[in-house]
Order: C-alpha cells, then structure tokens, then sequence
C-alpha cells in the first residue's frame, strides 16, 4: 500500500529585507495509511511551515510533496483548492463555524462545497459523521449552544463528513479545557483506531504523546522521529 504522505527535500524559502530566510531546510519523511503522527516544536521552528506544506495550502520552493499519489509540487491555485477540497479534512484552534446555522448545518455545508446535491443522502451523510464524534443528540443546536469542546467535534465531523484522505490538525486543543481536551485525544485514537490518517501540529506534549509518532522540527530541520510508547502516552510524560 503506497504511503499517504512522501516528503522528499522540502525545502521553503521565503524573500525578506534583500536576502531569503529558510523556514524549511530540506525534510524527508513518510507517512503510512492509517498513522497517527504530532508534529511538534517550539515556536518559530517550522512545524507551522510544514504544516501550511502538508495542507496544501503553499507549496514548496525546493523539494518534492506527494498527497494521496498526487505532486503537489506541481499544481496552480486551482490544483491545490481541489486536493484541499477532496483529500484534506481541516481541524484548527478556532473551530470556523457559521453562528446562524446548525451543528448539522454546518457539516453538511463541507458537502455542498464537495458539490453534493440537497437530499437524503447528503443530510444523512452529515448526521452520520456528527454520530461519529457522539453528537447524535446535538443536530439542531447552533454553536451559542454548544461548548468548546462540543463545537471542536462539530468540527471534526464537518472534516470526517468529506471522506478525506488525510485529516490534518492545527493546535486543536488550544481553546479547550482540560475536560474537554481529553475528550478530544481520546475521539482522535478512536478514530485512529478506525483506520483514518490523523496528522497533529502541537506544541503541548499532553496532546503529541497520544500520537503513535513523534516529529519534532527545530530550526526548520527535522531533528527527532521516534515512535510514541504507550507507557509514555499513559503517564503524560
């Protein structure tokens, strides 16, 4: 099975007062189907960087970057929209969600983008995904009504609900509590554990411990790739 992700030499430079600074100096890394892998490190570091790489939402000034079989290398704006529309599902810090509408609204809003068709299949779609991260009972409410952590797993669903081949996370936990942080971890190795690819940038080691992988990015390098023990995960240590 060929791996989700393939990074070779990536590489970003970005122009700044008449020289260029390197965000990215040349990473190489593999991720399988099915990983669960955190991405940390401190701030100015790179992990932000790459991840903006992995998302598809800038590409490389040197390097190569495979998606799901695809060169991202190589795409225009309106390449990467598409590889971001149908292959990426998002999960941030602030969870994006439209006030007016409803929890399901606003995960069956991702399949109209998808150019699913109104009907019962979509709407169907959409509570499915919000059954997944145990929402079933939370359909109508609109986000006011809901709290953090519930309107995170709104979140995670409108990613889930797509099919994605990657489900890609930025700082997820950086607007919930402790309760509601460790509500998410554990709904992320759920879902991990079903079979979806989950890519976590963090700087909080609580959250990159329950990863099976660690990735750690310094000076734009990457420095440290080591699997996650789960004696390690268990003590938050």
């Amino acid at each position: 099975m060929n791996p989700i992700i393939e990074v070779q030499n990536l590489t970003r430079a970005y122009p700044m007062g008449g020289g260029v600074v390197l965000a990215l100096r040349g990473i190489t890394l593999t991720i399988p189907r099915g990983s669960f892998v955190a991405i940390t490190g401190p701030s100015g570091s790179g992990k932000s960087t790459l991840m903006t790489m992995l998302g598809c939402l800038d590409t490389p000034s040197a390097g190569s970057y495979q998606l799901d079989g695809v060169a991202i290398e190589h795409l225009n704006a309106d390449g990467l929209a598409a590889v971001r529309r149908h292959k990426i599902g998002f999960i941030f810090q602030q969870f994006h969600l439209l006030p007016r509408l409803s929890a399901l609204e606003n995960v069956e809003l991702a399949l109209v983008y998808q150019g699913w068709p109104a009907g019962a299949e979509r709407r169907e779609r959409a509570i499915a995904a919000l059954e997944m991260v145990g929402l079933g009972d939370r359909l109508r409410h609109r986000p006011n009504a809901l709290s953090g952590g519930q309107q995170q797993r709104v979140a995670i669903a409108r990613a889930l609900v797509r099919s994605p081949a990657l489900l890609l996370a930025d700082e997820p936990t950086g607007n919930l509590d402790s309760q509601a942080t460790g509500e998410l971890l554990a709904l992320f190795e759920r879902l991990h554990a079903a079979g979806h690819t989950l890519v976590v940038v963090t700087h909080e080691l609580e959250v990159a411990l329950r990863a099976e992988r660690m990735l750690t990015i310094r000076d734009g390098l990457l420095v440290e790739d080591r699997p996650v023990s789960r004696e390690a995960s268990r003590a938050g240590a």
